[in-house]
């Protein structure tokens, strides 16, 4: 399978992921999630696990195979995360770590896997004798890796459940992008947003009016806000229905039809009457296990096992007790800053249209969001924004 189709197969389980994350943990609150930190966790897991439940994780990423699963994520990897020359309006960094307790060893073949082509950081750890520590562990090396944004993804209420663990693994992404042509901090103005409820209220609008990448479709408008370019070029694309309690339907249309996202990518610049998108911040925090389970993907959490360890005390197989998934956005004048951390934890199985000439945007209701690496497609982080007010 080429790279273009692989990561068109990839972007449609992004909508879907997203889609039930919307239905199930996100309805009525904004949202932000890094697709590819999960999909690259999930990748590891597989990598390491029985064959019932890589088969599984195959299926559910829609994959073929490990080697090509593992082929895919090292030209995303070469592509979208290249390193860019030293500048400091334009960052995207990745990081896999592995805690390992010390009654058990990982594999050799796993553990090779691990360092060369996942480039994960092994630490050996006491899990029972020291669970607060494994977590600040863990907590520090996430802070570190996305720039101070992501704290806690492990609370101190977990400790009972760590004291049990045997294995952590863990992918962080970090992304900072300053827009190709920012907003004049002067035209920023307070106006109304208009919520799901009816309701409305104030918030910061950043005004543009340069021409932009903008399309229209038959109920909805995409506009592509691109970051400063090196090798790769980032861009924010934003997705507002004309109506403006149109983001359920607009959804539904959305995880209907595969290869949406990529089929309404704008790629002319076009005159508008007016750029307005509102200033937003916030955080979100999900347990991604629950929302796997939900959607089929069951084996890893107790019926699977991740088996490529050996342990001459336990003497048995482990399974993925749970995955947390924290993430964070800010949007402003100059660009965008936001990171994500995914986090997977595993027991003993034993415990287990037609163009109008002067069109304006006005994103003034809710409305959907990705960060996309456009010469490879790769979805880095999407969203919605439904009232940019909450942080």
């Amino acid at each position: 399978m080429e790279l273009g189709k692989a990561i068109e197969e990839h972007n449609n389980v992004v909508v879907r992921l997203a889609k039930h994350v919307i239905d199930t943990v996100a309805a009525g609150s904004n949202l932000v999630f890094s697709p590819m930190s999960i999909n690259v966790l999930l990748s590891i897991i597989a990598a390491g696990s029985s064959a019932a439940t890589r088969e599984q994780i195959l299926s559910f990423l829609m994959s073929p195979s490990t080697e090509h699963l593992n082929t895919v994520l090292t030209e995303i990897v070469s592509v979208a995360l290249a390193d860019g020359s030293e500048r400091s309006d334009l960052c995207l960094s990745a990081a896999n770590g592995v805690w390992v307790d010390q009654s058990i060893s990982l594999k050799p073949s796993f553990k090779e896997l691990l360092e060369n082509s996942y480039k994960a950081t092994c630490s050996q750890v006491d899990f029972f004798n020291k669970p607060g520590e494994v977590i600040d562990e863990v907590n520090t090396w996430a802070e570190d890796h996305t720039n101070g944004l992501i704290k806690n993804i492990l609370s101190k209420n977990l400790i009972e459940g760590i004291r049990q663990s045997k294995l952590i693994l863990a992918n962080a992404v970090y992304f900072k992008g300053a827009w190709s042509e920012k907003f004049e901090p002067e035209f920023t103005k307070d106006n109304d947003f208009h919520l799901l409820d009816g309701t409305s209220v104030k918030v910061p609008f950043m005004t543009s009016y340069n021409d932009q990448y903008l399309r229209q479709y038959d109920g909805f408008q995409v506009v592509r806000l691109p970051y400063v370019e090196d090798q790769r070029q980032f861009s924010m694309y934003i997705y507002l229905p004309d109506v403006r309690d149109g983001l359920p339907t607009l959804l539904e249309k959305i995880g209907s039809e595969p290869g949406f996202l990529d089929n309404h990518i704008p790629d002319n610049q076009i005159e508008l009457g007016v750029l307005r998108i509102p200033k937003f911040k916030f955080i979100f925090e999900f347990e991604a296990s629950s929302v796997l389970k939900d959607m089929g993907l069951t084996s890893p959490f107790g019926g699977g096992q991740i088996e490529k360890v050996d342990s001459p005390t336990i003497g048995e197989n482990l399974y993925v007790s749970n995955i947390i998934h924290k993430a964070c956005i800010e949007v402003d004048e100059e660009g965008t800053e936001a990171a994500a951390v995914s986090v997977g934890i595993m027991m003993p199985l034993s415990l287990c249209l037609s163009m109008m000439k002067y069109p304006d945007f006005v994103a003034d209701h809710p409305f959907l969001f990705m960060v996309r690496e456009d010469k490879s497609g790769v979805i880095l982080f999407m969203g919605q924004v439904l009232d940019p007010s909450k942080h």
